[in-house]
């Protein structure tokens, strides 16, 4: 496994960080023993670093996965908007770990230098906590071109964690090109960046190693952030960011794997979805959001490129 460091004073970190919201009540809704069993053989594999979010309600699987090997980086994202906001986020992440300090902590889907302005006193405050040694790196993750453009601005964001994928899927205000262009500013301003969604939230799954190597060709991305949901995809994406060719018969497994069309719960019922679903699989139901119909739908992934709020995922 190869490591960078997050930044010019972060961290050395893996090039693969394993991205915990698939293990989540939101998506696979693992136990937290069986999710914890996945971290663990991905830190026997190399793998040193995991994001999660207050959101993704799975502290207690990260706590049992530190009692086995408390080496690891830690990064835990919240909404918080203030100064009580964030010390209530950052107690609940620390009590939920089962450690006194924890190695990132970023404002989680920030939008806009406007969001970033009303969110200060928040990154103030954790700012503090970093100053007396509980928190190691601060910073923010967006969808955003131009929240990446503003966040490297304000002094107390040392890491971004931005949406990047070689289609560009999931940012809203700009192209593939553009992310690239705001996120190497960001990297050469000495600020750490890791990205997120470089499978599109499971769109380009069939693009997978095409994909992978886009992510990993970027010199500004210390670290690359995948959903991980099986001890097959430890296994195949550890051995690409090693540089070697997966396991056929592990690919395999994976290929065949049953895989579902997810829609989250801030589905805003805009209906480009269903416009851009060619199966006639999508429709808006009584309750305003996306419904799937799984007998028609064919999990091409072309419906998540249309989605403005990136909700729709294949897991």
């Amino acid at each position: 496994m190869q490591y960078r460091p997050l930044g010019k004073a972060g961290p050395e970190v893996s090039r693969l960080c394993f991205g915990t919201l698939t293990l989540s009540p939101m998506q696979r809704s693992l136990r937290p023993q069986d999710g914890a069993r996945l971290l663990i053989h991905a830190r026997e594999r190399g793998v040193n670093f995991l994001d999660t979010a207050e959101l993704y309600d799975n502290y207690e699987t990260i706590r049992l996965a530190l009692r086995h090997d408390p080496d690891w980086v830690v990064c835990a994202k919240s909404y918080c908007y203030d100064a009580a906001t964030a010390q209530a986020s950052l107690e609940k992440a620390l009590r939920g770990i089962g450690r006194d300090y924890i190695d990132l902590f970023l404002l989680h889907e920030q939008e806009s230098i406007h969001t970033l302005r009303g969110h200060e006193q928040a990154l103030e405050y954790l700012a503090r906590q970093k100053e007396k040694g509980v928190i190691g790196q601060t910073g923010v993750s967006t969808h955003f071109v131009g929240c990446v453009r503003s966040a490297r601005l304000f002094p107390h964001v040392d890491v971004i964690m931005p949406l990047i994928n070689i289609a560009g899927v999931g940012i809203p205000d700009g192209s593939r090109a553009e992310m690239e262009a705001a996120a190497a500013e960001a990297h050469a301003a000495g600020i750490g960046v890791y990205g997120m969604k470089a499978l599109g939230g499971g769109s380009l799954i069939a693009r997978r190693e095409e994909a992978l190597r886009y992510a990993l060709s970027l010199p500004f991305l210390d670290s690359v952030a995948l959903g991980i949901q099986s001890l097959d995809e430890v296994d195949a994406n550890c051995d690409f960011f090693e540089g070697h060719a997966p396991d056929p018969a592990v690919l395999a497994r994976l290929d065949a794997q049953p895989r579902r069309l997810l829609v989250d719960f801030w589905c805003e019922g805009c209906g480009r979805c269903v416009a851009r679903c060619k199966q006639k699989a999508l429709s808006i139901g009584p309750d305003g959001k996306c419904r799937v119909d799984p007998a028609k739908c064919a999990l091409c992934g072309y419906c998540a490129a249309a989605c403005p709020q990136f909700c729709i995922k294949i897991i």
